[in-house]
């Protein structure tokens, strides 16, 4: 730290000395020339070297001062560099002004004048270009990789090798150089295609930072429009604008404050939708994270309130509680009772009671177009599971077709975390009234069966036979699906460190993520990454989760996947006849918990065909160990599947586990075993 306050002192020496002899000397070299008599006392060719040590003492000043600027609060980013640097363009506009106003008042000229008025500007102009070109490289290296951290460091070196041209006194516009300086500005253009710091901004944020962008971008145009107007001048001994270094810097500085205010600009419009996501995955997490926190169910419902009523964007709502036989409205908005009640009679005369029910145009119904109510559109989520009805929720907006296909998906996800949460903490509190340690594994047990589904979707384009038992009371095991569309269809599988009630609230946690994020239809290796984001947060510092995401197009007759740190997938190709498990990369969730995480994915595509089989397990199926301590292997499953795949998924499913079961013997199960074989049978034309 020491030395680093040292050099910075050492630079702003450098500067100010050689800024000021930098003005004496074109003053003698003004004022010879204004002289022809005179003695020539000037050195004008020390004026190169003394532009050159004032440059890089600026820039390299700035370059030391950048390092402290941090975090993720881009806007203020934009503000330090306009209250601190550009704002140096009006204030150079002023100086010029009132230079003219000066002499157009006096009517006479000063030529010395007007050089002190160049080299103050000259001065600024460095400094303001100094500072963007600094902030400007700490956003543009924002999620940076390898190859953009080595070509920002080659811009840099060949940008200041430019100044080398001024030393030797070389015109940088001479034919010789114009072509190296075109390849130049295309790497520039290059560079400023990195903004991905614009995706974070809210939409308040990109709204302040165009304003700052554009005052900046004021800046650039004042300062290069006073230069080009004295460029060639015979009023001055010097021309900055003869400066090849000064014209890249202020062409990346100009290009890339242009292209952050396009790019801010075009997807200003678009920033509500993803902050709205973001919103909805955030709500999710706090439903699943609900026990943890130590959160009862009156909390629970609040979330579940405020969290619709967003992602809705209702304009009124209550939520009905319900406690044993009685119920009761617990949340309000935008409504009174005595609509509610009418609602309510309309609502019981048609039997519509406890039951999922959306009306999209509530004026050609004749009962609600009675009531004269301001709505247009309702939505009525009941919050149950199969023996206990919790309450219900009713959502209207004052507009036709106010709730989508995408929204009402949302609204069902939340409503299902809810119960599942709900039940958890009754399970909970019903544990605390017994022996501890045989309740815990109770509700664990019953968490975890809620959680894996009992059936698969039939199809006549795949077949799927599962296979789930845990070692003990409770597994850490857990797999699951979501219909993403009529011919797409994603399958989770995964294993959570660790056993008991740990084990499978984490697992809830993922089930929530899983339909949270993949309502967005993301590609696996996306999702991977947003999972780890989000359960970086919650997993305690030693669990972590393996998992793998497939997602299978009927349509396409292929599919795509990623592993996070799960069994390799082992498939058998009926067109090559030929068995073989997928090496691909990844790293289970929760085990690096920052950006990093990022490079530690990877996604995979697979056209398949008719008769080919998939295999997807855990680890608890080909580490199975017998009496011996010897472990069943990759191999023997994968001979196993050699030997079965003309069989129907079922029957290879049986046959593995038999096969298992005969390695192993009798209750000699050490650990979860789950087991997924999915077949893809020939199309089938419809009836």
């Amino acid at each position: 730290m020491l030395y680093k306050t040292n050099v910075k002192s050492l630079l702003v020496t450098a500067a100010i000395v050689s800024w000021v002899l930098l003005l004496g000397n074109v003053l003698l070299m003004a004022e010879s020339a204004r002289q022809p008599g005179a003695i020539k006392l000037a050195l004008p060719y020390i004026n190169n070297l003394l532009i050159i040590v004032f440059i890089l003492s600026v820039f390299f000043f700035q370059r030391f001062s950048a390092n402290n600027l941090k975090g993720i609060d881009f806007s203020s980013y934009l503000w330090n560099l306009f209250s601190k640097a550009a704002i140096a363009a009006y204030l150079s506009i002023a100086l010029y002004f009132a230079y003219k106003l000066s002499t157009g008042y006096a009517r006479l000229q000063s030529p010395l004048l007007l050089h002190i008025v160049y080299q103050v500007n000259f001065g600024l102009l460095v400094y303001f270009l100094a500072k963007a070109f600094y902030i400007w490289r700490q956003l543009l290296l924002y999620h940076k990789n390898k190859f953009l951290q080595v070509a920002w460091e080659w811009f840099e070196l060949l940008l200041f090798s430019t100044l080398i041209l001024t030393l030797l006194n070389f015109n940088y516009t001479n034919y010789i150089f114009l072509p190296l300086f075109g390849l130049f500005g295309c790497y520039i253009l290059f560079l400023c295609t990195n903004l991905k710091w614009v995706a974070y901004l809210s939409f308040n944020k990109k709204s302040r930072s165009l304003v700052l962008l554009g005052a900046i971008l004021v800046s650039c145009y004042i300062f290069t429009k006073f230069f080009q107007e004295f460029a060639d001048s015979e009023q001055l001994v010097i021309d900055y604008s003869d400066v090849g270094f000064l014209a890249l810097a202020m062409l990346f500085v100009g290009t890339y404050t242009l292209a952050a205010f396009l790019v801010s600009l075009f997807s200003l419009p678009t920033s509500s939708v993803f902050e709205q996501k973001s919103e909805d995955l955030l709500n999710f997490q706090r439903l699943s994270q609900s026990i943890q926190q130590g959160q009862n169910e009156s909390q629970v419902y609040n979330t579940l309130f405020e969290s619709t009523i967003k992602a809705s964007d209702a304009t009124a709502a209550w939520f009905e509680m319900v406690r044993g036989n009685n119920t009761h409205v617990s949340h309000l908005l935008n409504i009174n009772n005595d609509q509610i009640e009418r609602i309510r009679h309309l609502l019981m005369a048609y039997n519509i009671q406890n039951i999922d029910y959306i009306n999209n145009n509530l004026d050609r119904n004749t009962g609600f177009r009675d009531l004269s109510l301001p709505w247009k559109s309702l939505i009525i989520l009941p919050i149950k599971s199969k023996k206990h009805v919790f309450g219900t929720l009713y959502l209207l907006r004052d507009i036709e077709q106010g709730f989508d296909r995408e929204t009402v998906n949302v609204l069902r996800t939340f409503t299902s975390q809810t119960i599942l949460t709900i039940e958890n903490l009754r399970l909970v509190a019903e544990s605390l009234q017994n022996e501890r340690y045989k309740e815990e594994l109770k509700i664990a047990t019953q968490v975890q069966e809620s959680l894996i589904p009992k059936t698969f979707p039939t199809d006549s384009w795949f077949e799927i036979a599962t296979h789930a038992v845990a070692a003990k009371e409770v597994g850490g095991d857990f797999y699951d699906f979501l219909q993403l569309s009529e011919s797409r269809i994603a399958i989770i599988i995964g294993d959570v460190s660790g056993k008991g009630i740990s084990a499978a609230f984490h697992m809830a946690q993922m089930k929530g993520i899983f339909h949270g994020l993949m309502q967005q239809d993301m590609p696996p290796s996306e999702f991977m990454k947003q999972a780890n984001s989000a359960l970086s947060r919650c997993l305690e510092k030693t669990s972590f989760i393996t998992s793998s995401l497939y997602i299978i197009d009927y349509r396409m007759q292929g599919f795509m996947f990623a592993r996070a740190g799960h069994c390799h997938t082992l498939y058998y190709n009926a067109m090559m006849e030929d068995v073989f498990y997928f090496q691909t990369d990844g790293l289970g969730l929760g085990i690096v918990r920052d950006k990093s995480y990022n490079n530690h994915v990877r996604e995979m595509y697979y056209d398949y065909n008719p008769g080919d089989v998939m295999v997807i397990y855990t680890d608890g199926i080909v580490e199975a160990r017998n009496a011996a301590n010897d472990e069943y292997g990759e191999d023997r499953l994968k001979y196993m599947l050699t030997q079965t795949y003309h069989l129907e998924a079922e029957d290879i499913k049986c046959a593995i586990i038999n096969d298992l079961e005969d390695f192993t013997g009798p209750d000699n199960l050490y650990d979860d075993q789950t087991l997924l074989v999915i077949k893809f049978k020939p199309v089938q034309p419809k009836a």
